[in-house]
């Protein structure tokens, strides 16, 4: 007997729509699912697409709010999804398996986005015993209002009352589309004078000191674009807009798929590492200690 394959949307894109449907905000899905407001974003623009017209959303600055189709679909999809993860508790308590331990981790926004979700399922994978909460902040360390098992900041620095190991090193240098530098190619440093350079506001002179050791400190490049994180200036770097300067660690991967190319890959600038930061009292938390390790694992693969 013949059995129709089922039109499946992608279960990510389910549970963000879901997520965000029955919280109202984007920012409060991302909590509860531990991911970052983008990623739950962009999961539910995939959803949109995946299943065309009519739009799930009616979104405005603070909240969003279903349309008829939404409110549809949320009354299928919230009954779905209890029904599995009752399926799974139910499959665990046959099972005899202990219900998975929580880990929470605070990261910086750009690291998560560019590095640290791209591998989340590696480890899911690979340690399913381990829940990762996820939460982004690019606040310090000693100014975070909540407790956290894991986080993850530049290094090395010294807290009181936290212990710290090292995970992945990192150095700064011009990034760009293959697109971009076909239509206007960058044989010297002197050519940057005709491209658009993305600068974040976050670090205003990180181009001036790139070019200072390049040997050209007195370039004047033909537009400039500023943005607040350092994730938009790789996005605008991917579309074509200009040349970033874009960190090693978070470009890694775009770099290994031709998505982006370094035109001046030996001249570079020293930037902080990243370490894992974690309360004294967990130093022997095995879970922490799992997650660390791989960490550690992956930014050896990275680097």
């Amino acid at each position: 007997m013949f059995v129709p394959r089922r039109s499946l949307p992608p279960l990510n894109a389910v549970r963000a729509f879901e997520a965000s449907a029955r919280l109202g905000s984007f920012k409060e899905a991302a909590a509860e699912l531990g991911v970052t407001h983008g990623a739950v974003s962009q999961q539910v623009r995939l959803l949109e697409a995946w299943l065309g017209a009519p739009s799930l959303f009616r979104r405005s600055v603070r909240r969003v709010v279903l349309t008829p189709a939404g409110a549809a679909l949320l009354a299928e999809f919230g009954p779905a999804l209890d029904r599995i993860s009752a399926a799974v508790q139910q499959h665990r308590e046959r099972r005899g398996d202990p219900p998975a331990a929580v880990l929470r981790v605070n990261a910086l926004a750009t690291f998560s986005l560019r590095w640290l979700l791209p591998r989340m399922n590696r480890f899911r994978a690979e340690h399913p015993e381990i829940e990762v909460r996820l939460t982004t902040s690019n606040d310090p360390l000693d100014a975070l209002s909540e407790t956290f098992d894991v986080v993850i900041r530049g290094g090395p620095d010294s807290f009181h009352g936290f212990a710290s190991r090292f995970l992945l090193s990192e150095r700064r240098l011009p990034v760009c589309s293959p697109a971009l530098l076909a239509d206007r190619p960058l044989a010297d440093v002197a050519d940057l004078s005709r491209h658009t350079l993305l600068h974040v506001t976050s670090m205003p002179r990180l181009w001036r000191d790139w070019l200072t050791e390049a040997g050209q400190p007195a370039l004047q490049p033909a537009a400039s674009l500023t943005f607040d994180h350092f994730y938009l200036t790789i996005q605008a770097a991917l579309d074509g807009l200009g040349v970033a300067m874009g960190p090693t660690a978070l470009i890694a991967d775009d770099l290994a798929a031709g998505r982006l190319v370094a035109p001046f890959p030996r001249i570079s600038l020293p930037a902080r590492s990243y370490f894992a930061y974690f309360p004294e009292g967990r130093r022997n938390d095995p879970h922490g200690a799992v997650f660390c390790d791989w960490l550690e694992q992956q930014g050896r693969r990275t680097g």
